[in-house]
């Protein structure tokens, strides 16, 4: 559980460049599974893109001067989003990992000092609309402290340390490769759903 949330997000902002773009990879990593969920129970969607896009990510991790046209991925990113009319859990879900995966392409663009914070909140708050799915009606005090004693809350949190942790450290090859297996999370996504549970 993170005491000091805002002492997590200080740190998030003091790390290098591709150390915060190290860190957004893992998250999206991640929220993948939420995606290829959707696209599996909607037939909407384009994970293969998405997974594209992010994998031409980590070869710049790797490979500083690779060169890549991002500008392009995000247009072909642009594509995977879920149609505006759904505003089911399941596309509000995917567009977070669409749009988490953009924030990422914006620091390779350009200037986006914000993208590292947006990122590692669209995680959180994807949990926490999933546990207030789960949880039914319950009073707003009530919720907050479900929410915050939650299983899954505390496995997010935990989750986020452990990537701020490796990211911390001098980025070599073998400790992008780390971070992006902690990132795939054995395919578990950050809301406890795996692509296995469905048969994929």
């Amino acid at each position: 559980m993170v005491s000091n949330p805002q002492g997590f997000y200080q740190r998030l902002q003091q790390l290098s460049l591709p150390a915060q773009q190290a860190f957004m990879a893992a998250l999206c990593e991640r929220l993948l599974p939420n995606y290829v969920l959707y696209e599996q129970t909607t037939g909407q969607g384009d994970s293969h893109t998405l997974r594209t896009v992010l994998s031409l990510v980590w070869e710049r991790l790797n490979v500083p001067n690779a060169s890549i046209d991002f500008a392009r991925q995000a247009e072909k990113l642009a594509e995977c989003e879920p149609d505006e009319e759904d505003d089911s859990f399941g596309a509000r879900r995917a567009l977070d990992a669409v749009v988490s995966v953009s924030a990422l392409l914006d620091t390779l663009q350009g200037d986006s000092p914000e993208a590292v914070l947006d990122v590692s909140r669209t995680s959180r708050a994807g949990v926490r609309a999933f546990i207030e799915l789960t949880e039914g009606e319950v009073d707003a005090q009530k919720l907050a402290l479900i929410i915050r004693d939650h299983p899954l809350m505390a496995d997010e949190n935990d989750f986020q340390d452990a990537v701020l942790e490796t990211v911390s450290e001098p980025l070599d090859k073998a400790a992008l490769k780390e971070v992006r297996e902690l990132g795939r999370n054995g395919g578990v996504s950050n809301l406890g759903l795996s692509l296995e549970d469905t048969g994929a």
